[in-house]
């Protein structure tokens, strides 16, 4: 085993000082926190190749080199590593086994709450890197990100849009005082109907979408024509200024594209009628996802929402305990996709779970209200 010398701390004065019991449980907090970031890096390196790879070695290397100065700093009170805390824990079992998005969305947020702009045993480069460090694990999460927002969008919208609408609709109609069967009756048409709705709108929505950015996609059998045009009058050039060249830019940019057709033995090239949109025309048609996956998606996460506040009636509850079954119920659900949300945009997961929970509690006080008032009204 490696010793380390105890190190020699200088005041103002220029007095020796030791560290004091604070810093050095401070310090070993530190340096098991670094070393657990850095297994973290290590195990989504390990699932990964190319750039993506060597990016997530080089967090490795720049968390071994904070832990050596917080084992210099502790010298011979370094003492048996102790564990980190919860939230890397957490963090080190999500990479072990899924590498997913999440863990590096939970990793950008980390970062960026490092303790050690505030911490003068940290130097000002150790901070500098964790701030750095956040920014790479952002663009590091993006791609993931644009994968998944699509169907993520529609697994969101359509269990909260479960979860409120059929809380708010079973509440307001027990508010009634309308039997038990009439309430399930109900909740269950609620689940079929909003179901097939959220089904059928976001099939629509991503669909138009889809197809709008279609419309803009050149057409690939256009290139076909550039062997043929007039060199001199170059009606390729107004192509590129209709995409937001200037006209100096678009003229140069077609010479270039006609010489290269001219100087070919293979045809025109592939891209020619692009300026470089497709990439971004790809990316677009990635984040929005498919019709289809949006439509089930939305289907089943709707349907899976939507019975969470029946379940009290399904087993033959009634009247307060069954609202308060079911609210409690639908509150635990409304937390979690909220701290979901929270989780992916690298946001705060307790600020959003709160803010889901209290536009869906909002939303079935209301209509609970208005079922009473109605209840009363009739009877």
């Amino acid at each position: 085993m490696t010793e380390h010398p105890t190190p020699t701390r200088i005041d103002e004065n220029g007095a020796a000082v030791s560290p004091t019991k604070a810093q050095v449980r401070r310090w070993r907090r530190y340096l098991a926190d670094e070393r657990a970031e850095a297994a973290v890096y290590r195990d989504l390196a390990s699932r990964r190749g190319g750039e993506e790879k060597q990016i997530l070695l080089g967090l490795v290397e720049a968390e071994e080199r904070h832990q050596q100065h917080w084992i210099e700093l502790l010298g011979s009170r370094i003492g048996r590593p102790i564990p980190s805390d919860l939230r890397t824990r957490v963090l080190t079992f999500f990479a072990r086994r899924y590498g997913s998005v999440f863990v590096l969305a939970l990793m950008q947020r980390a970062e960026s709450r490092s303790p050690y702009e505030d911490d003068v045993d940290a130097s000002p480069a150790m901070a500098a890197d964790e701030r750095i460090h956040g920014e790479v694990v952002r663009g590091l999460a993006e791609r993931g990100r644009s994968r998944l927002s699509g169907s993520f969008r529609a697994a969101v919208f359509g269990m909260n849009d479960g979860l409120v609408s059929n809380l708010a609709l079973v509440v307001g109609m027990s508010a009634t005082g309308v039997g038990t069967s009439v309430v399930l009756a109900s909740g269950i048409a609620g689940l079929l109907a909003g179901a097939l709705s959220m089904g059928a709108g976001e099939y629509v929505s991503v669909r138009s979408q889809r197809e709008l950015l279609e419309a803009s996609t050149p057409d690939p059998d256009a290139r076909t024509a550039l062997p043929h045009l007039d060199v001199e009058a170059n009606e390729l050039a107004l192509v590129y200024r209709a995409r937001g060249m200037t006209e100096e830019e678009a003229s140069e940019h077609a010479r270039e594209v006609l010489d290269r057709i001219a100087h070919s033995a293979d045809g025109p090239p592939t891209g020619a009628m692009s300026i470089g949109h497709d990439a971004e025309l790809a990316d677009a048609h990635e984040s929005i996802g498919t019709a289809w996956s949006a439509a089930i998606t939305s289907f089943f996460l709707f349907a899976a929402g939507a019975i969470i506040p029946v379940l009290p009636y399904l087993v033959g509850m009634s009247g307060l305990p069954a609202v308060a079954v079911a609210a409690a119920l639908v509150g635990v659900a409304l937390l979690l996709t909220g701290a979901s949300v929270g989780i992916l945009s690298g946001a705060s997961p307790l600020a959003r779970a709160l803010r889901q929970l209290a536009i869906g509690f909002g939303a079935a006080a209301v209509t609970y209200a208005l079922g009473l008032l109605f209840g009363t009204a009739v009877g």
